[in-house]
């Protein structure tokens, strides 16, 4: 670390001894660079600011009916294609700067200059955009933001109309191409069904699935047929029991309870009675014993009633068995269904015979069918998309003319100049105060370089241990430098003169600023 230091010191009494050189180069730097800058030329910066509105009320209403282009992208890319070659010479025609130029050379030039003078600046989030503009004659920074500020807006809203109308053109291209192909599929499916009469297939599915179907509802057929024959079975052997009981048949609830209804009644009263009774004596006394008698007396006699009833209406039975069966409704409801059974069955074999005939004419037709209906599914299946695109290209131009009528008739995206352009009082070009003040440091810069440089190339030996590591040899002693009056007499002038142009140079700095900050006409 000491020795760093030790070698850092070196190097700043090596530039010190040299400081007239440091000082000279600095005084020089400054000279030139001071008349430079008073001879640069003052530039104007003309400005104006815009705000794009995208956000129109009328595009949520008409979203869904109208083409919705993207006009933040539109505008970004405006903003990036403004310094673009044909809106540079937009510019110098609204200018009259081309009339300047005498031949290509000179044109190639003014659009150069253009392009690097023009300044664009802003955000895509706030849509707040500043175009500016520098140039030493002010009239003309501000006409040059006019023409860009014209040229911004109207072409993001004709590049818009521009591609409404192509799009327009091209829609209506496509539907008539479009006509044409739905008018031909037309007419080859007209003439494939006219080719095909009798032979076209159903629209229950292909060939192979309208057989499986036809299986499928045989085979349901059969069974519900087996099912309709067993049933029969059934109520024929229901039927032949029914014959067999027919000659003791019970009596009708009807007829007993006609006969036994007085005797019911009277049993009914009786038993009142009993109750009253039970309520005021036991079971042992004698009008109880009575009451009891008597109803199972009535008892008895509704038995034998109904007994007498069941013997006679068997005799009847045997007699004329065709009329007991008549009057029986257990009998005629088995014959009425046993009639119904045997409709279904005929119903149902009737349709197996004409499932069977419909497979039978498919199954020959095996080798034909599935080939008409694989070109009746090429050929709907064209017609479906040329339909499809058809009826999208219709909805497309009606979107396309609704947003044409739109543009015409509305301000989608609005263009708000915030600031109109102005021309800035002070000069945009140069900031002498800063450049007076980047002078003296680029002057000492020099100096000190150009000191380090030679105290490189023509070093110096200031103490015995730079010494000994120049020699390499042990160093036995040194003689110190005895100053006399003169000499330091002379060091002093010498101070004091490089003090005095320390000095001026500062009150030179110090006059310039104070000119240019508070006297010159453009401060």
């Amino acid at each position: 670390m000491n020795e760093q230091i030790a070698q850092l010191m070196s190097l700043l009494r090596g530039v010190w001894r040299r400081r007239w050189l440091v000082l000279g180069v600095t005084w020089l730097v400054c000279i030139v660079g001071w008349v430079w800058i008073y001879l640069l030329q003052n530039e104007y910066r003309a400005s104006a600011r815009v705000y794009v509105d995208t956000q129109s009320l009328l595009r949520p209403l008409l979203q869904g009916l109208t083409i919705q282009p993207n006009f933040e992208q539109q505008v970004a890319m405006m903003t990036r294609t403004l310094i673009s070659r044909p809106n540079l010479e937009k510019v110098a025609r609204m200018t009259d700067l081309d009339i300047r130029a005498k031949d290509a050379k000179a044109l190639e030039a003014l659009y150069a200059d253009l392009a690097k003078r023009i300044q664009l600046e802003g955000t895509t989030r706030e849509n707040l955009y500043t175009i500016g503009f520098v140039h030493a004659n002010p009239e003309l920074s501000k006409r040059v933001v006019q023409s860009l500020l014209t040229i911004f807006t109207e072409q993001s809203l004709g590049s818009t109309r521009r591609d409404l109308t192509n799009t327009q053109k091209f829609l209506d291209d496509q539907i008539k191409a479009y006509e044409a192909k739905l008018q031909e599929k037309e007419q080859q499916i007209e003439e494939f069904k006219r080719r095909n009469v009798g032979q076209m297939p159903g629209q229950g599915g292909g060939f192979f699935a309208r057989i499986e179907a036809l299986n499928q509802t045989l085979r349901e057929t059969h069974l519900q047929l087996q099912e309709a024959v067993n049933r029969k079975k059934q109520l024929q052997q229901q039927l032949a029991e029914q014959e067999e009981t027919i000659s003791t048949p019970l009596l009708p609830p009807s007829v007993v309870a006609a006969n036994n209804s007085l005797i019911d009644n009277r049993i009914a009263a009786l038993q009142t009675q009993l109750d009253n009774l039970k309520l005021r004596f036991t079971d042992l006394h004698p009008e109880v014993q009575r009451v009891k008698g008597l109803i199972a007396s009535l008892q008895q006699q509704k038995a034998k009633e109904e007994e007498e009833a069941r013997a006679a209406e068997a005799a009847r039975a045997k007699d004329n068995p065709v009329a007991a069966k008549a009057q029986n409704p257990v009998y005629q409801q088995l014959t009425i269904a046993i009639a119904e059974a045997d409709a279904t069955v005929a119903s149902l074999r009737a349709r197996v015979q004409q499932l069977e005939r419909e497979r039978a004419e498919l199954m020959r037709k095996i080798d034909l069918l599935p080939q008409l209906e694989n070109e009746l599914a090429q050929l709907m299946r064209d017609y479906d998309i040329y339909k499809s695109n058809y009826s999208t290209l219709l909805a497309r131009r009606e979107s396309a003319v609704m947003t044409g009528e739109v543009e015409a008739k509305t301000d989608t995206v609005e263009f708000r100049v915030i600031d109109p352009p102005r021309v800035e009082t002070k000069p945009a070009w140069p900031n002498r105060p800063l450049l007076i003040t980047v002078t003296p440091l680029a002057g000492m810069g020099a100096g000190v370089a150009l000191a380090f440089l030679l105290a490189q190339m023509r070093p110096t030996v200031d103490n015995r241990r730079q010494l000994q590591q120049l020699a390499g040899l042990p160093v036995l002693g040194a003689v110190s430098r005895v100053e006399t009056d003169a000499s330091r007499r002379h060091q002093r002038r010498m101070t004091l003169a490089f003090i005095a142009g320390v000095g001026l140079l500062l009150m030179a700095y110090a006059v310039l600023m104070v000119y240019y900050l508070f006297l010159s006409p453009a401060a």
